[in-house]
C-alpha cells in the first residue's frame, strides 16, 4: 500500500513537472512570437518612412505691369514684360516626420501624427518684350515679384485640382502593406485614439 501511494505520489509530482514545463515552453513560445511580430512591424513602419513625391509640370504665359506716378498724377511711367513660365510643382509627404508608437502588450500601432503634405514650386521665367519706363526700369526686385505672384498663382491652382487628393492617394497606399500586415498578425492600428477598420479610414484624417 506505501509503494502504491509511493507511485501515485511520484506519478503526480511527474505530472506537475510535465505541466509546468509545458506551461514555460508555451509561455516561451508565445513572447517569441511577440518579439518577433514586433520587430517585423518597427521594421514594416520603417520601410514606409520615406517621401512621397508627385510631381507636375506648369506652362503658362503672364503680363506683368508696373506704373509710378510723379508730380501728383499728373505724369506716370509704366514698365511691362511678357513672361512664360515653366514651373515644375511638387507635393511632398515626408514620412519621417510620423510620429508613432508600438505597444506590444496591447498589440497596437499608434500613430499620433500624420505628415502635412508641402507644396514646393520652382518656376522657370523667360522675359520677353521687356520694356522699362523713362523713369520706372525693371530692377531685381521687380523680378523676384514676379516669380512670387507666379508661385502664389500656381499654388492656387494645384489646392484647387486634383493633385493634392491624387498625393493623399499616394499617402494611403504606402500605408496600406503596413495595415495589411498589422490586421494579418491580428494587430490594430490607432490613430488620435480611434481605432482604425480599414485603410480607407485614414483618409478621413487627412481632410
Amino acid at each position: 500500500m506505501k509503494n502504491l501511494k509511493t507511485l501515485v505520489l511520484g506519478g503526480l509530482i511527474m505530472l506537475a513537472i510535465v505541466l509546468l514545463y509545458d506551461y514555460i515552453k508555451s509561455y516561451r513560445t508565445e513572447q517569441s512570437q511577440l518579439i518577433a511580430q514586433t520587430e517585423l512591424i518597427e521594421k514594416e513602419v520603417r520601410s514606409v518612412s520615406k517621401l512621397i513625391v508627385t510631381e507636375i509640370n506648369y506652362g503658362k504665359v503672364y503680363t506683368y505691369e508696373n506704373s509710378k506716378s510723379y508730380g501728383w498724377d499728373f505724369f506716370s511711367s509704366q514698365k511691362k514684360a511678357l513672361v512664360v513660365s515653366n514651373a515644375k510643382a511638387q507635393v511632398i509627404y515626408d514620412l519621417k516626420n510620423l510620429e508613432y508608437k508600438i505597444d506590444s502588450d496591447r498589440k497596437e500601432i499608434v500613430f499620433s501624427k500624420l505628415p502635412k503634405p508641402t507644396i514646393n514650386i520652382n518656376p522657370n521665367l523667360n522675359f520677353y518684350e521687356l520694356d522699362n519706363g523713362i523713369l520706372n526700369t525693371f530692377e531685381a526686385k521687380d523680378f523676384n515679384s514676379m516669380k512670387q505672384k507666379i508661385s502664389k498663382d500656381i499654388e492656387r491652382q494645384i489646392r484647387k485640382s486634383d493633385i493634392l487628393k491624387n498625393a493623399d492617394d499616394r499617402l494611403l497606399t504606402e500605408l496600406t502593406s503596413l495595415f495589411a500586415l498589422s490586421n494579418s498578425m491580428g494587430w490594430t492600428v490607432v490613430y488620435d485614439g480611434i481605432s482604425v477598420e480599414n485603410v480607407e479610414d485614414f483618409g478621413e484624417f487627412l481632410d
